[in-house]
């Protein structure tokens, strides 16, 4: 028994071996690019087969402390709140609830200014999900901008939000096109939460949240956060702010306007975890998960897809499922990679890409080939 015994804790620390030796090596690669690259600071977050995750960070969170950056910082995740929320929908696709391809005339007709929308008489539901029903981005439009900096603070309701699309011509006729747009996934909550009665942070919490255990992730529906990461804006980019996105602990302006375009501050562990989840979405049946990654040509990057919440891009195995995000000071990315069964996520304090030199992406399969040496 004891020979036996033995046997058995030598084998579990020859199996532990690799895995201290990658951490290290994960640890010694984040480093060398935070280094070289000069951006402030990162997380990184690796779901391994089988389960075991190894979560990292670099750099610095805070500058004007030097506070250094945590495995467990918090940053705005930007557009991967859509899979939160398109995880819902799917959810209530499953139930019968809603039909991926009824028109939104069916839910959103009554509106007074719903043939305010273009394409509205056309659109569907899914095509607000994969981004094909010809509307436009909308805070780039009218006075938006500037009331944000005038009103860095201020309440904003969803029509308000949209209403910038009014009137507008569409980019394309609806399903003939590809344009990403906030303004679809601000119209998809809404007719959600026409049609339930409950809230869309409700239902992705049901959904996504509270099913993964994703307990970094929380709405960003305030301006203080707890173990919030420092974010740093470029001068020069599309909204109002640049330099340091935290000031005394707080936000210099309400994230609460992103709503179901994005709306979370999340953790690059929760958000590997998550990538790997929304591909395997247990509230959804087989079918609507095919329909869920089934992708149409993206202009996001080369042989990039877009399916129903989720980018699709090409691995050196196949494809990988997964989205990013940005947020003025913040960018984040989760992929997920069915043929390896490896999932990570990274996430930076900075939207300078000058100081990250290359996409997420990039980042991303870089990290997961020292993964691949080990496995």
């Amino acid at each position: 028994m004891m020979g036996a015994a033995l046997l058995m804790a030598v084998g579990r620390a020859m199996a532990q071996q690799p895995r201290s030796g990658l951490r290290d090596r994960l640890q010694a690669a984040l480093d060398s690019m935070q280094r070289v690259n000069r951006f402030p600071g990162a997380t990184f977050s690796a779901v391994l087969p089988g389960g075991e995750q190894i979560t990292l960070a670099t750099g610095i969170a805070d500058s004007s402390g030097m506070v250094s950056m945590k495995p467990s910082s918090r940053m705005l995740a930007g557009s991967i709140g859509k899979t939160f929320f398109a995880a819902a929908v799917l959810s209530l696709a499953e139930q019968g609830r809603i039909r991926l391809d009824d028109p939104i005339s069916r839910y959103l007709g009554s509106e007074p200014w719903f043939h305010r929308l273009p394409n509205s008489g056309t659109i569907t539901i899914r095509m607000l999900m994969n981004h094909t029903s010809g509307i436009e981005e909308y805070y780039g439009l009218g006075d938006f901008m500037d009331r944000l900096k005038a009103e860095p603070y201020r309440h904003w309701d969803p029509v308000g939000l949209f209403s910038y699309v009014f009137d507008r011509k569409p980019l394309f006729e609806a399903g003939q096109g590809w344009g990403y747009s906030d303004t679809n996934y601000l119209i998809l909550g809404y007719l959600i939460e026409k049609q339930t009665g409950k809230s869309m942070y409700d239902l992705a919490k049901t959904y996504a949240l509270k099913p993964n255990s994703l307990k970094q992730t929380e709405p960003s529906l305030k301006t203080r956060f707890t173990g919030l990461a420092t974010g740093y804006s470029r001068a020069n980019g599309p909204f109002p702010y640049s330099g340091a996105m935290v000031k005394a602990g707080r936000l210099v302006f309400s994230p609460e306007f992103e709503w179901t375009g994005g709306g979370f501050v999340s953790g690059s562990a929760d958000l590997a975890r998550w990538a790997k989840a929304y591909y395997a979405l247990e509230t959804a049946g087989p079918e609507l998960r095919e329909e869920m990654r089934a992708g149409i040509r993206a202009a996001t990057g080369r042989d990039h897809q877009y399916g129903l919440g989720v980018q699709i891009r090409p691995g050196k195995n196949g494809l990988t499922y997964g989205h990013s995000g940005w947020f003025p000071g913040y960018v984040s990315d989760c992929m997920y990679d069915p043929s390896t069964d490896l999932a990570v996520a990274i996430q930076f304090n900075t939207d300078n890409g000058h100081q990250l030199k290359q996409s997420t992406e990039t980042y991303l399969k870089q990290l997961s080939d020292v993964i691949a040496a080990f496995l």
